[in-house]
Order: structure tokens, then C-alpha cells, then sequence
């Protein structure tokens, strides 16, 4: 090989490499316009590069420019159709579109997204993304298009083989929405026992919620917070006192607890720990105290209905 040849390769491979490497730390800052003009400009010289289609998939994704990364995505599992992770990237993208538009419309779409999160799972039976898409998919539907609780649960037994974790966390979600609050509990509890992660955690706090065992939700969300040491927690726990009116003056200790140690990580703005303040007040029918909190809550966040509605709600008092 000429050196001339050898240095114009090495040249193309650098670029390469550079042109992947920005639109890869473009999507990480989450700045994916950046990444989708990046991915295009490179693409046009290099229209077969598997990996910067993926990333042009990924950052039209990120847009929630749904037909734009069809299309990418359709790309990918044409030239590799033995790739898992295409199919179950365009089977994806194609549910989001569903979601996004007509029901009349989605109909027309939700047979392709199951072939794909089918042929997914067929090509890879580790893909554990593949198998909670298809938990998901199979508990949304309803029945007469192809929804099944039995189907569900399943996949949800597959990724028991795969991760006891998630395991246990999607046969809790199927059972959750199957009606069967017991066995969704004890599903959940075992998610916990085993992980014991935040997310672990969060399932079973937002299911307590949405049974209305509101006491049972604090009592998970205090255990959670004294293994994870997280700020967050102590919103969330007032939120739920605010919410319920109960246990009140935990509330405003978690609440007061959050704003004093709040930082952009804790991810909820401050104004809505005094959003749910201004509801602890509101629920001891302390007026004044109630309306200094909401002012501070709408001077933060002024653009926040629910904020104006609970203003409102306050004055009647």
C-alpha cells in the first residue's frame, strides 16, 4: 500500500471515528439537533455506516420525530435483519408513533410493532428490553386487537429467567393492571428483596398510590429513603401527605427537610414542595400561612395551573 493510500485511510477512519464521537456526546448533553445535523452531513459521505444510522435513529427519537426514525431504523434491519436490537428500536419507534397519533390510525401501525418486538425476541432470547416492550404491549392492548394478560405474563416469566429483578417487577405490573392487587404486591416486594433499587422502590409506592393505600405508600417511600439517602424522597413522602391529607406535620417536615437541601440533581423543582406546603396548610384550614406558599410556589413557576387552581381554592377558605 502506497503511503499516500495508507494516509487518506487513516485520514477517513479519524473522521469517522470523530464525527461518531461528537454525535454521540451531542446526544449525551441531549442536544440532538446537534447530533442529527452531525449524523446527516456524515451520512451523506457515508451512507452505509450501520452506526451513525442508528445514531441519526436515535437523535430523530429523542425529537419525538417519530417518522424520521422509522425510517432509520427500517434501514438498519434491512441490511442486518439478524440484529435483535434493530427490530426492537423500530418496533419502538413505530409504538411511539402509535401513541402519537389517531386511534383509528394507531390501529393500522400496532401489527407491526408487535412483528417486530416478535422477531426481537425470536432472534435474541436475552434481550431483556425486547421482552418488557412486549409485557407492556400485551397488558395496553385491549383484547380485541391482540391484548392479553396471558401473553403478558409470559414474557414477564422470561425475563424471570433472565433478571429475577425485572422478572418480578413485570409480573407485578401485569398483575397490577389484571386485577389481581395481592399477587402485584407480593411481586413487587420481591423486586425489592432482590434489588432494592429506586426503581424497585418507585413501583411499589406508585402502586400503594394507585390502590389509595396511601399509609402503606409513606411507609415504602421512608424505607427507601433511609437505604438510598436520597432528598428526593422527602417530597415524595410529602407529596403524599399533602395528597391525602394525612400524617400531616411529616409532610411539612419532609417538605421543609427537601427545600432545605434541595440541588438541580433532586430533579422536582423547589416550587412544588411549596406547591404541596401550601396544600398541608390549606388542609389545617390555615389560611394565611397556605397563601404565603402558593405565592412562592406561582412567583417561581408562574405558567403552573394547578398552582393558580389551588391559589383559588385557598382564597375560598
Amino acid at each position: 500500500m502506497s503511503k499516500f493510500l495508507f494516509i487518506l485511510l487513516l485520514s477517513s477512519f479519524c473522521y469517522s471515528q470523530s464525527s461518531i464521537e461528537n454525535a454521540e456526546a451531542y446526544i449525551g448533553k441531549k442536544e440532538y439537533v446537534k447530533a442529527q445535523k452531525e449524523m446527516t452531513t456524515f451520512i451523506a459521505s457515508n451512507p452505509s455506516d450501520l452506526e451513525a444510522i442508528e445514531l441519526l435513529g436515535d437523535a430523530y427519537g429523542y425529537q419525538k420525530k417519530w417518522d424520521e426514525a422509522i425510517v432509520q431504523y427500517q434501514k438498519l434491519k434491512q441490511k442486518r435483519p439478524e440484529n435483535a436490537n434493530y427490530h426492537y428500536k423500530y418496533g419502538g419507534a413505530l409504538g411511539m408513533k402509535a401513541l402519537s397519533v389517531s386511534k383509528i390510525e394507531a390501529l393500522g401501525i400496532i401489527g407491526d410493532v408487535k412483528k417486530a418486538f416478535l422477531k426481537a425476541a425470536q432472534l435474541d432470547p436475552n434481550h431483556i428490553e425486547t421482552r418488557w416492550a412486549l409485557v407492556e404491549l400485551y397488558v395496553s392492548l385491549p383484547g380485541i386487537v391482540g391484548g392479553s394478560f396471558s401473553k403478558a405474563l409470559m414474557y414477564a416469566k422470561q425475563l424471570e429467567e433472565l433478571s429475577k429483578v425485572d422478572g418480578y417487577l413485570a409480573k407485578g405490573y401485569v398483575y397490577e393492571y389484571d386485577d389481581e392487587p395481592e399477587l402485584a404486591e407480593k411481586n413487587y416486594k420481591l423486586a425489592i428483596e432482590i434489588g432494592g433499587s429506586e426503581t424497585c422502590y418507585e413501583k411499589l409506592t406508585n402502586f400503594y398510590e394507585g390502590q389509595e393505600q396511601p399509609e402503606k405508600a409513606i411507609g415504602n417511600i421512608e424505607e427507601a429513603k433511609d437505604k438510598h439517602q436520597r432528598n428526593a424522597m422527602h417530597y415524595q413522602i410529602g407529596k403524599v401527605c399533602a395528597d391525602y391529607n394525612i400524617q400531616l406535620d411529616k409532610g411539612e417536615t419532609m417538605l421543609k427537610a427537601y427545600i432545605e437541601n434541595h440541588s438541580a440533581k433532586d430533579g422536582v423543582p423547589k416550587e412544588w414542595a411549596y406547591y404541596r406546603l401550601a396544600q398541608i396548610y390549606k388542609h389545617r384550614e390555615n389560611k394565611d400561612e397556605a397563601l404565603v406558599w402558593i405565592d412562592k410556589a406561582i412567583s417561581g413557576l408562574p405558567d403552573i395551573e394547578v398552582f393558580q387552581e389551588e391559589k383559588t381554592a385557598i382564597s375560598k377558605l
